[in-house]
């Protein structure tokens, strides 16, 4: 046998590069020629007692199988496969994919199907259910161990529990201060449907006068106002009339720090009635039955304010008329009164308080505005003079800012020709005002070099031909 596959491999010599492939190493080929050389009849450890032609056949399956197995230590060998024959059949080429990949896969792994995630996409960790699937209401099992026929029409509600008095002015006080911020007495309305005040809703009205007490009188304004619109959707007018007896009765605790308070819940009881939250005869109610001193001071009050009213006077601005609430032409009424009791007056005191009592600073350009424009309306030293101290009075004492001032000026030099058109002289007026402001420290010299001067037309016997004359500054 062994002569026979001798003389057979002698006649037909098998070369090493039909046996070979580009991705086995040099070390196979060696140790592959040498077996054989010295194991002619052996493949892979077994002896053949065959023919020639399966033995070779044999060596060629033995050779592909051990270059499959080296090629699918490197790509994973899904792009070989064998056929029935034993030939390699190459495949498409697929990337390797790392082990973590294979297990977030959701697709089959049989090789069957579409590839489509498994179960729609309504499987898998995470997921509860399929996308946009709407699941019916689950009926109620009776032979559920945990079943109970009594909570089967139950309704369930949500229960806010009613503020104590510890709570309520920690909860309440914030509101109000932020409602003196926005003036939005609705938002104020919708904060306290929310809460559950409980028995405590009679005192939102008292603790809104109490901090108005301590407070500007725009913000006073501005409580009146929210009492007016709580009374109805919030509160009711028997709340409004307790609150205002806890108010009266705690009027000596209230003089400590307000010493003004009577007169102002006085107010606020007048501008109730007439806001018809307050019975008329609230006030009549009292009479006879008053021993406190206070007391009966803000009664006296409301019933003066009030007479006042039958009278034909209005009360609804009796906090002043301070507060960017109120309309531009009412401020700028209220700046020329000021101006014009100052000049009557003199007294610079009492128009700074005027002035910080309107609660516009920035609105003060316009009463710088209104103050220039009165003097050159009243062509008057007395009023230049006057006016010239007032405007470093406020100046020094920063009730009217820098910016303001400088405003207020460049005001003036924009609408001068319309002045002018007044006011003749408005242009020599106005270089005599601004010249005095410079030298008394009011303005600086680049907002004195800034005023406008109207030019004179001069003589052709001058020698310029009748050109108008140059700006002096």
């Amino acid at each position: 046998m062994a002569t026979d596959c001798a003389a057979w491999l002698n006649a037909n010599p098998v070369e090493a590069e039909d046996l070979s492939d580009s991705l086995v190493s040099e070390e196979e080929d060696n140790t592959g020629s040498l077996v054989n050389k010295n194991l002619k009849n052996e493949v892979n450890g077994n002896w053949l007692s065959s023919t020639s032609s399966s033995i070779h056949e044999a060596r060629l399956k033995a050779k592909a199988k051990r270059r499959l197995r080296k090629n699918s230590s490197r790509d994973s060998g899904r792009g070989d496969s064998f056929s029935d024959t034993g030939d390699v059949v190459r495949g498409t080429s697929v990337a390797p994919a790392s082990p973590k990949s294979k297990l977030l896969d959701r697709k089959s792994r049989l090789g069957k199907g579409r590839g489509l995630p498994k179960k729609g996409g309504a499987g898998g960790k995470g997921v509860w259910g399929r996308s946009g699937e709407v699941y019916e209401q689950e009926a109620v099992d009776q032979k559920d161990p945990n079943y109970d026929e009594a909570q089967e029409n139950c309704v369930y509600e949500t229960v806010v529990p009613p503020l104590d008095e510890r709570d309520f002015e920690n909860t309440v006080s914030p509101i109000l201060q932020e409602y003196f911020e926005h003036g939005d007495t609705n938002e104020v309305a919708e904060l306290l449907a929310e809460l559950n005040l409980g028995p405590m809703r009679s005192d939102v009205p008292s603790l809104a006068v109490s901090l108005a007490l301590e407070a500007k009188a725009s913000h006073r304004e501005l409580t009146s106002r929210l009492l007016a619109d709580l009374c109805g959707p919030v509160l009711s007018r028997s709340d409004m009339e307790v609150s205002f007896d806890k108010l009266l009765l705690e009027l000596p605790d209230l003089v400590l720090d307000t010493p003004g308070a009577p007169q102002l819940v006085g107010q606020f009881i007048a501008q109730a009635v007439s806001d018809q939250i307050l019975s008329k005869s609230y006030i009549e109610a009292y009479k006879g039955r008053v021993d406190c001193e206070y007391t009966r001071v803000s009664l006296d009050r409301a019933a003066v304010l009030l007479r006042m009213s039958m009278e034909g006077l209005r009360i609804d601005n009796q906090w002043g008329p301070g507060g960017g609430q109120r309309p531009v032409t009412q401020l700028i009424k209220e700046m020329n009164l000021l101006l014009k009791e100052y000049v009557l007056s003199g007294d610079s005191k009492e128009a700074e308080r005027c002035l910080r009592d309107l609660e516009v600073p920035h609105f003060h350009h316009e009463f710088v505005y209104e103050a220039i424009v009165m003097v050159l309306e009243s062509k008057g030293e007395k009023t230049l003079e006057m006016v010239l101290q007032l405007l470093k009075s406020l100046s020094v004492s920063t009730v009217i800012t820098l910016d303001q001032m400088r405003r207020g000026y460049e005001r003036v030099y924009m609408d001068i020709a319309e002045i002018n058109i007044d006011v003749p002289r408005a242009y020599f007026l106005l270089e005599q005002f601004v010249d005095k402001s410079f030298s008394t420290g009011v303005i600086d010299v680049k907002l004195r070099d800034l005023c406008p001067c109207r030019g004179r037309k001069r003589f052709i016997s001058e020698g310029d031909g009748g050109v108008v004359k140059a700006e002096s500054y």
